[in-house]
């Protein structure tokens, strides 16, 4: 019998990669949108089907994607039953933005801007100016938060406008960095349990005529990550954060809105060799490289001077076929990272030398350089639909 002919990989075109929705349909696009609607100085309302409001409260549930809870509405029945009657009452999802990962996410909510304006573009990410990986969720090694992220906040500009803001959250996350440069502006008020957040962030929506209030919960993504999205674990976070959603839409005053919205998605990754490509033992993807960055769905990876462009022809020989493997300068351009013309230059050397998304369910982990990233079930990070779209669901009173 004859030996089968060998061929070419078939690559992914970089612009095959389905670019978040930057500037009419993501994350960055929720408060400048609400801004607007309570005559907030210098903002326009991005996301059309929204209605302004005196009061606005957005409620961010960490890990939670709009494919998710579509499949899941046995567990969610309060959530479930918004989805008809969100975004115009087509009830469709918005994008999170690349890539779809915490750090990334919340800063595109509080800023209003794309990853390549605020300058968060990934879980970890080069400092240029010290050659480190710096890992943005725990913000290490440390590095001046307001030189890092020099743009105001979406909640700062409207407190300077006179809109009652407040965020209310953990109380570990009150001084953070990422909560400074990120979510901060008005007062913060930590609380430990969800039904004294929902309570509070009702208290504080009243307090103005015209108010702007954030809450946030961790814990469904927390399991995601330890047990999959369809674990026990998972649907009773689900079911949980449904009855708090529920709790504070009844508590609404006169004349508010209530957004409910996530940071990314997620998906549960197989634990074999096909599905987890170990770049620790893997000598064709070390070589030539000099920092692994990002995380297993969305890699920046730095090379050694000189090597950028056997890096980005062996990643895309070895990758091709599962993952976008895109240069720097290919990734800015396709928008990747927001819209090509608008980017900051400090963020440009942030960026990895290749940069690579999943598009099949396979991740790039690190054994030896990252151990409990490598161990998680739930992962997300890339531009496929199910890390990408996040619900915008509304409540109104």
């Amino acid at each position: 019998m004859a030996e089968p002919a060998w061929q070419e990989p078939e690559i992914l075109p970089v612009e095959s990669a389905p670019v978040p929705a930057y500037g009419s349909g993501s994350l960055a696009d929720l408060l400048p949108t609400l801004a607007a609607g309570m005559e907030v100085p210098g903002f326009e309302a991005r996301i059309a089907e929204l209605e302004p409001a005196d009061r606005n409260c957005v409620f961010l549930i960490d890990g939670l994607g709009w494919q998710q809870l579509l499949a899941h509405p046995d567990e969610a029945p309060y959530l479930t039953s918004l989805i008809a009657s969100s975004r115009g009452g087509t009830g469709s999802p918005i994008t999170v933005g690349f890539p779809a990962t915490t750090a990334t996410s919340l800063a595109s909510v509080g800023t209003g801007l794309p990853p390549c304006n605020h300058g968060l573009p990934g879980y970890t990410v080069r400092n240029p100016e010290t050659g480190e990986l710096m890992n943005q969720l725990r913000w290490t090694p440390w590095t001046s938060p307001r030189v890092w992220q020099p743009y105001p906040t979406v909640f700062q500009l409207a407190d300077d406008a006179g809109v009652h803001t407040a965020q209310v959250s953990s109380p570990h996350f009150q001084n953070t960095p990422l909560t400074k440069i990120a979510l901060s502006g008005g007062t913060f008020h930590g609380r430990l349990s969800g039904e004294d957040r929902m309570d509070l962030a009702a208290e504080q929506l009243a307090a103005g005529d015209r108010s702007l209030v954030y809450t946030y919960y961790a814990e469904v993504d927390g399991k995601g990550h330890r047990y999959g999205v369809d674990s026990d674990a998972w649907r009773g976070q689900l079911m949980y954060v449904d009855r708090l959603v529920q709790r504070l839409a009844e508590q609404l005053p006169p004349r508010s809105a209530l957004y409910v919205t996530a940071d990314h998605g997620m998906l549960d990754v197989p634990f074999d060799e096909e599905h987890r490509i170990d770049f620790d033992h893997d000598w064709e993807l070390r070589a030539g490289v000099a920092l692994l960055g990002g995380e297993g769905r969305a890699r920046h990876v730095y090379a050694v001077p000189g090597a950028e462009a056997d890096v980005l022809a062996c990643w895309r020989e070895v990758l091709g076929e599962q993952f976008w493997v895109a240069s720097r300068a290919e990734a800015l351009a396709a928008g990747w990272f927001g819209p090509p013309d608008t980017y900051d230059p400090r963020v440009h050397d942030r960026l990895g030398d290749v940069i690579a998304a999943a598009r099949d369910d396979v991740l790039i982990i690190a054994t030896e350089r990252e151990p409990k990233e490598s161990l998680m079930t739930g992962n997300h990070g890339s531009m496929t639909p199910v890390e990408q779209l996040v619900p915008l669901l509304q409540v109104r009173s």
